[in-house]
């Protein structure tokens, strides 16, 4: 499984009825780890669940969410932000964060 990649609007996705945005930097390593679980997640459950966002390219995103760092995972309820998770313990302590919502 992949992550879904955005590359434009992330207008589009924050306003689905529930998203989750891994937001990252491509030569963060802290941030590589945090995907490798993410899709471990993905891969356990057999679902996509997460859409990923390079901050370099979505600086307004980063000020207007108020992203503190990366890694961040963002979790939208119809356009609102529910949750920004910036510390992935493990695979079993993010399944659950995603099984929860």
């Amino acid at each position: 499984m992949n992550i879904n990649v955005i590359k434009t609007e992330v207008q589009t996705v924050t306003q689905q009825e529930q998203a989750r945005i891994f937001v990252h930097t491509p030569f963060c390593g802290t941030c590589q780890l945090a995907e490798k679980m993410l899709l471990a997640v993905e891969a356990v459950t057999g679902q996509e669940y997460y859409h990923k966002l390079n901050a370099s390219l979505f600086p307004d995103f980063m000020q207007e969410n108020k992203i503190e760092s990366v890694p961040c995972l963002i979790t939208f309820k119809q356009g609102e932000v529910q949750e920004k998770i910036y510390a992935f313990h493990s695979v079993q302590h993010m399944l659950a964060k995603t099984l929860s919502e």
